[in-house]
């Protein structure tokens, strides 16, 4: 039997990329399954977070782009960069951000005080040496990956500049190891946009760094912080946002199960089974209360173009891991739970599972 009428006792993760839209497209199953999440007055049913990987633009542009499917409310969104939030001990320090979009302003509203871009570096730097002795800034201490940039190249020489030098760009390469910290948002490979075939992630800048400082050095890169889809940072923020919203709206059921609807199997799947208690590795300090279970949809990078397969774990078990090197492979880390064809089928499965009605009385307590 449904459950009619009873508070939701689960919440829902939407990646967007490929689950909601393909670029600026909306994929048209994505209506039709917020549809079935509001109420007559348009309130969400059960608790929902938008978790992307996307880090070029700040969360309120995010939300306002979503606008289109749903008035999203700014805290119900969580970019890759959200967690650096945390990193307090950096926020007063010179920080070289590297990526695109409006790189100082969303440095800023996380709390970082004295960032510094690659094209500002560039510029002050034309010669690696310092031009403007006024600006200059006494060391960078951190490098944060925000994302792909569009110069890849200049990004590549001044990244390594700044890491061989200890944070003094114009100085010659001291080698000293361990280099500077490094914070990085968003190891997606591969995203899915309008163009028929996924287009490079900055997973695939950050390759080409790794591989470029091993080249000189013979020495690995360390990253202080990994963030977004699959670190379990991400997840444990998500469902920190969840409880949140379930709190606000008074729904006394505690949440049990987390449903994260994804259509990537190396970030959305990997890190959903990598949070689940029940088959992940989720460290003692996260609470283990909720079962996080995964759900791909293929209308993203996963099988584009074909209808769900019908023999999934040979499909899946013989995947090239495309995740990042820090991250173990596991082949039951890739294989979802579930596999649906687009994001209302997965509201759909969702319902089922939980046999939960849609009932204007899930709206208060």
């Amino acid at each position: 039997p449904y459950r009619l009428g009873i508070q939701p006792t689960f919440g829902i993760l939407f990646d967007i990329d490929g689950v909601l839209v393909r670029g600026r497209t909306p994929i048209p199953a994505a209506r039709k399954a917020f549809q079935k999440l509001l109420n007559s007055q348009g309130q969400l049913l059960v608790p929902v977070v938008f978790v992307t990987n996307a880090g070029n633009c700040l969360c309120q542009k995010k939300a306002d782009q979503l606008s289109h499917l749903l008035e999203v409310p700014v805290n119900q969104v969580m970019m890759s960069h959200s967690p650096l939030r945390m990193f307090r001990r950096y926020h007063d320090k010179c920080v070289l951000v590297s990526g695109q979009g409006p790189l100082l302003d969303i440095a800023k509203h996380l709390g970082f005080c004295r960032p510094i871009t690659i094209d500002r570096l560039r510029e002050t730097y034309p010669l690696l040496d310092m031009v403007d002795h006024d600006r200059r800034p006494k060391v960078l201490v951190t490098v944060i990956l925000f994302g792909e940039p569009v110069r890849w190249e200049t990004n590549l020489q001044l990244i390594i500049d700044v890491l061989l030098t200890s944070g003094y760009p114009g100085n010659p390469y001291q080698r000293t190891y361990p280099h500077i910290p490094v914070l990085a948002c968003n190891m997606d490979l591969m995203w899915a946009a309008e163009a028929q075939s996924p287009r490079f992630g900055h997973g695939t800048f950050m390759v080409c760094l790794e591989n470029i400082y091993k080249k000189i050095t013979g020495k690995e890169l360390k990253y202080e912080a990994l963030m977004g889809k699959p670190s379990e940072v991400t997840y444990h923020y998500a469902e920190y946002l969840i409880r949140t919203q379930a709190s606000a709206k008074q729904w006394k059921s505690p949440i049990q199960t987390l449903y994260a609807i994804g259509d990537n199997l190396m970030t959305d799947i990997y890190g959903a089974n990598l949070y689940n208690p029940l088959g992940g590795t989720r460290s003692a300090t996260v609470s283990q209360e909720e079962e996080c279970t995964s759900v791909l949809v293929c209308t993203g990078v996963y099988n584009p173009h074909t209808e769900v397969p019908s023999d999934t774990r040979e499909n899946i078990t013989e995947t090239v891991f495309h995740g990042h090197r820090d991250f173990r492979f596991d082949p039951a880390l890739v294989e979802p739970k579930h596999i649906v064809s687009d994001v209302e089928a997965a509201v759909d499965l969702i319902f089922q599972l939980e046999t939960f009605v849609p009932h204007e009385n899930c709206r208060t307590s």
